[in-house]
């Protein structure tokens, strides 16, 4: 995989206790010339609006960077808040891991 893809994972409850935790390994990945950055949420069980406000600050960043910012593996607390602020248009979303590779890294 040395398409320059970088995964995070975050675990917990995305909120504001953890948004600086995520911006800083977003802005390393960034910082290191990542090309595709994979957010895989599968271990977050929650996010607040400060959970949203940083996802939506990093894919900013990282399009400033020239790189593409994908999400996947969202659960249905995730997916309601994304489509009830409508950022299930800003963000791609995939599944899983497996259909973000099947589509991204073909």
């Amino acid at each position: 995989m040395d398409l320059g893809v970088h995964v995070i994972e975050p675990s917990g409850i995305l909120d504001g206790t953890q948004t600086n935790s995520f911006r800083q390994q977003v802005d390393m990945a960034l910082e290191k010339g990542t090309k595709i950055l994979l957010i895989d949420l599968k271990d977050i069980t929650f996010v607040d609006s400060s959970g949203l406000g940083v996802l939506v600050a990093c894919l900013k960043n990282a399009r400033a960077a020239g790189c593409k910012m994908y999400v996947c593996s969202i659960n249905d607390q995730i997916r309601m808040l994304f489509e009830l602020t409508s950022m299930d248009r800003v963000f791609e979303i995939f599944e899983d891991r497996a259909a973000f590779d099947a589509t991204v890294l073909k």
